[in-house]
């Protein structure tokens, strides 16, 4: 836990019960206190950062808005400078615990997409040199074809 970005799980309640009133109840994500759902790493004003249940990599976070939303195009002005904020802040508290030797940063945004929570979520995936065979051609390899010959 980031101790300069640790957030009280009774403070998480609050403020989510105060950035979210139209939020899914079932929502993973809207139940940030849950300790049996998240593990909470840090949070700054409208979003909070989680460790992922199921990591790619050591490390693995997400930055996530308290309140309840599918789309990264539905962030206010607000969302997306305090999730900028809070995932540069998280990357030097990444870089200082796990020492990374690059990042993979994404969100899957709509179904087509691959999402598996449908609340908004951007994922920093610490990379690692050899965590895979050949890491070119981005987060799973969407587009067709050999890397070598995007060019």
């Amino acid at each position: 836990m980031v101790d300069s970005l640790a957030t009280p799980v009774a403070e998480l309640d609050s403020a989510r019960a105060g950035a979210s009133p139209n939020s899914e109840s079932r929502c993973l994500f809207c139940c940030p206190a849950n300790p049996d759902l998240n593990r909470i790493a840090g949070s700054w004003g409208t979003v909070y950062a989680r460790w992922d249940n199921f990591p790619a990599s050591p490390g693995h976070l997400e930055i996530v808005p308290f309140r309840h939303m599918l789309s990264f195009f539905d962030l206010t002005d607000q969302e997306a400078s305090d999730l900028h904020w809070l995932a540069r802040a998280m990357q030097g508290h990444l870089e200082q615990r796990f020492r990374p030797e690059g990042y993979t940063i994404g969100i899957n945004d709509g179904p087509a997409s691959g999402r598996s929570v449908d609340h908004l979520h951007l994922h920093i995936i610490p990379r690692y040199h050899g965590d895979i065979a050949d890491p070119r051609g981005g987060i799973r390899r969407i587009f067709p074809g050999d890397p070598d010959t995007w060019r």
